[in-house]
């Protein structure tokens, strides 16, 4: 039962969410840029070693993040407890990027097009922020419609995350 949900600290759970946000954030954002520099041009190698590069390198300055900031606040090494905990939760955020891709895949198979990859890769992260957003309100006692606002909000934040992205590369 060590991956049951009601046996990880909440500010646990709480950090590999966030984790999840950020690394899902970033590769919509690396989706859009390489949708909106002409996909046609881009092969699916090229895609799918920017968008894995993108990440690996983001997860690795999260983990450093988490190192530092507790050499910061606690002023000892962190125990190998706690470096185990701060791999998994920064490296676990990897799976966000395992659909976009397969997505990729499926274009260095010729069973897609790159462009279409990449927009289903967005399509696909956009739905992830909303799913994140779920899990993070089913637990909290809200009204249905304060949860719906608070979703709401959230894909409104991607939603302009998107605008955003391709407003800057379009």
């Amino acid at each position: 039962m060590r991956n049951d949900p009601s046996t990880i600290a909440p500010e646990h759970r709480a950090e590999a969410l966030k984790e999840r946000v950020y690394v899902t954030f970033t590769s919509l954002a690396v989706v859009l840029a390489m949708q909106s520099h002409s996909a046609e041009q881009l092969s699916a190698g090229e895609a799918a070693s920017t968008l894995s590069i993108t990440v690996i390198g983001t997860l690795l300055a999260v983990f450093v993040a988490d190192v530092v900031s507790h050499l910061a606040v606690h002023a000892t090494v962190p125990t190998a407890a706690e470096i185990r905990r701060m791999a998994a939760v920064s490296f676990g955020a990897f799976a966000t990027v395992v659909l976009p891709l397969i997505f990729i895949g499926f274009a260095a198979l010729d069973r897609w097009s790159v462009d279409t990859a990449l927009r289903a890769s967005t399509i696909a992260l956009t739905v992830s922020l909303i799913a994140i957003g779920f899990l993070a309100v089913r637990r909290v006692t809200l009204a249905w419609w304060q949860r719906l606002i608070v979703l709401g909000a959230e894909f409104a934040v991607g939603a302009a995350v998107v605008g955003l992205e391709l407003l800057a590369h379009g």
